[in-house]
């Protein structure tokens, strides 16, 4: 039997060894932990995300798994920080519209001064793509090309072209005839992501989208409505988020941070507080949308933070702005 005048101590003793506890699963506040501690990947696995590369720019991610890896070894994975890790994807399914595309071209891979392809827009049309823009090397003439899709053996995509016209008037039959190709037209040596190879033009997934970096292969492409639907890698076995319903991101091992907390073994779950649509999810401003939800703490110390849809003007009025 504990004795009154020892209670104090025996209740603090408790209390420290709960803190200890906590703390090896969740740390607030503290200096990063190195690889070291927990050499492990964070085991990631997402469904039914819209993820915001910006307000206009976004990627549905139908079902995810894989891993985050840090950007450079023995630093720490940090949300706030999207150039601080990769995602390593071991399979996956994402659309992306031809607008968000066409965005994403023009601002992250041709937007030089001296890009050799200008002004993209993109649209599909009986399964096949339709892009124009301006050939910016040739003194900004207009261009239209018309192609079908493929994969690369090594997960590249390959645009096909079928059909090209400059100035509104058909060239392809003109270029074969002269002996010249697409490649021949539009210097892409510079451009980071795209290159040109006889009359078609390959993108790099791994390359042309904005960070957070990914990494995977891309095993099959197809167009489906106004998106271009990439599927990477092959299908995996149970994951460890399989069992949990609606639409999620999920973390699992390894150690990340987010904001001024470190989770060590991590065991976080982003849930969707709609899960009738995609969950919309903006990484630049995924504080705003955890202050405006509400956190749980499971049995195990794990953290479950129910998240409303990044739109601006709800969240802001979730906020009281």
């Amino acid at each position: 039997m504990i004795t009154k005048a020892a209670r104090p101590v025996y209740l603090s003793i408790v209390c420290l060894s709960i803190i200890l506890f906590a703390s090896s699963h969740l740390c607030l506040g503290q200096a990063p932990a190195r690889s070291g501690k927990d050499p492990r990947p964070v085991q990631v696995a997402m469904k039914n995300i819209m993820y915001h590369f910006t307000d206009q720019m976004a990627a549905h991610i139908f079902h995810l798994q894989g891993q985050l890896l840090p950007a450079s070894p023995g630093s720490m994975i940090v949300f706030d920080d999207k150039n601080s890790f990769v995602l390593e994807l071991a399979s996956a399914e994402i659309a992306i519209s031809c607008n968000s595309l066409a965005r994403i071209l023009n601002e992250n891979v041709f937007s030089a001064a001296d890009a050799p392809i200008k002004g993209i827009s993109i649209e599909t049309k009986n399964n096949q793509l339709v892009i124009k823009g301006k050939l910016h090397q040739k003194g900004d003439v207009p261009f239209e090309t018309t192609g079908t899709l493929s994969v690369e053996g090594d997960g590249r995509i390959r645009l096909h072209t079928e059909h090209l016209k400059a100035a509104h008037v058909p060239v392809k039959g003109l270029l074969d005839l002269l002996g010249l190709n697409i490649s021949q037209m539009i210097d892409t040596k510079k451009v980071v992501g795209v290159s040109a190879d006889k009359d078609d033009l390959i993108l790099n997934p791994e390359q042309i989208l904005p960070p957070p970096r990914i990494k995977g292969k891309v095993t099959a492409v197809r167009v489906q409505g106004n998106d271009i639907v990439q599927v990477f890698g092959k299908p995996q076995g149970a994951g460890f988020a399989d069992k949990q319903i609606g639409n999620y991101m999920a973390y699992h091992e390894g150690a990340l941070r987010f904001g001024k907390l470190t989770m060590n073994d991590a065991d976080l779950m982003l849930l969707d507080m709609n899960p009738r649509d995609p969950f919309e999810f903006y990484l630049d401003h995924y504080k705003e949308q955890l202050v405006v939800g509400y956190t749980k703490i499971t049995p195990e110390f794990g953290l479950r933070v129910y998240v409303p849809d990044w739109r601006p003007r709800r969240v802001a009025a979730r906020q009281g702005k």
